[in-house]
């Protein structure tokens, strides 16, 4: 006679998930569709916070740890911002944070040049790499703020409240921030560029 012998049953699904049947596959859809909603604001976005790094830190590397910590962040408190009004805004926050954290570390291990580098000689076109590559090279000789302010006001294109609101600053720090920039960037570009406000 032949015994044959099976593994234990549980009696039913509450005792191994400690709830009722069906709350492992539940709680696995909830995270899958909380996933990808966070998947689509990241495609959504990472273009963008990469590109707003980079011009704060000149760094194509740096810029994509930010905005890889930017995203890290975010999706560690998805549950409580993704219903926000701004996520974009979030966001741009974040990042603007954790530049001025980096740039707060950085700050005594940047090198000094004894000789400045060459000046832009204003025949670049408007638009072409040479006129980037001298704006790029002007943002980075401002403070950190004053870069942040230029970044989300100029390149990203925001309102001065938008930006107020990103910084946590008041509207006249950014439009004062913005005017001083200018000049100074006015000053390290010369008299052949020409900025607008």
């Amino acid at each position: 006679m032949t015994e044959t012998v099976t593994s234990p049953r549980v009696a039913d699904d509450t005792t191994r998930t400690g709830g009722p049947a069906g709350w492992g596959a539940g709680r696995r859809r909830a995270r899958a569709a909380r996933d990808a909603e966070f998947t689509a604001f990241v495609e959504s976005a990472a273009t963008r916070l990469r590109r707003s790094a980079y011009l704060m830190t000149r760094d194509w590397h740096l810029a994509q740890d930010l905005t890889q910590h930017t995203f890290t962040k975010m999706y560690t408190a998805w549950d409580r911002i993704r219903t926000g009004p701004n996520l974009e805004g979030y966001s741009r926050r974040v990042l603007m944070n954790l530049v001025f954290d980096q740039q707060k570390r950085r700050s005594g291990s940047e090198i000094v040049l004894a000789e400045m580098p060459d000046q832009p000689d204003g025949t670049a076109a408007a638009g072409s790499p040479e006129l980037r590559l001298a704006l790029v090279d002007a943002l980075a000789r401002l403070s950190v703020e004053d870069r942040a302010v230029l970044v989300l006001r100029h390149a990203e294109d925001h309102s001065v409240d938008t930006v107020s609101t990103i910084l946590g600053v008041s509207v006249s720090v950014v439009k004062m921030r913005n005017a001083r920039a200018l000049a100074r960037l006015r000053t390290l570009l010369g008299e052949d560029f020409r900025l607008t406000e």
